[in-house]
Order: structure tokens, then C-alpha cells, then sequence
């Protein structure tokens, strides 16, 4: 497996297991409001993931 198939996939695992921190912490504002800004912080990791490389010279 590739390194970055492997990153893929553990960031893959972070946003599973925020969204499921996300659901425990429903009826708590701070809990909700902690696990959303680490299910956002995972997502905006995963932008070089997807984005077009441009060459640079």
C-alpha cells in the first residue's frame, strides 16, 4: 500500500470516528461544539488529498 493511500485512509477513520463523537454529544453544547470543529479540521486535511498538483518550474 502507498503512503498516501495509507494517510487516506486514517484520515478516513478520524472523520468516522468524529462524526460518531458528533452523535454521542448531541444535547451537549460544548462536547458538539468541540467534535464539529475536529470533524472540520479533518476534512480541511483532506484538501491536498484532491486537489491538482500544477507543476512548478
Amino acid at each position: 500500500m502507498k503512503n498516501k493511500n495509507i494517510n487516506l485512509l486514517g484520515w478516513i477513520l478520524f472523520i468516522i470516528s468524529a462524526i460518531g463523537f458528533t452523535i454521542s454529544s448531541i444535547g451537549s453544547f460544548w462536547a458538539m461544539f468541540g467534535s464539529l470543529f475536529f470533524l472540520v479540521a479533518c476534512l480541511i486535511f483532506l484538501i491536498p488529498f484532491f486537489r491538482k498538483e500544477k507543476d512548478e518550474k
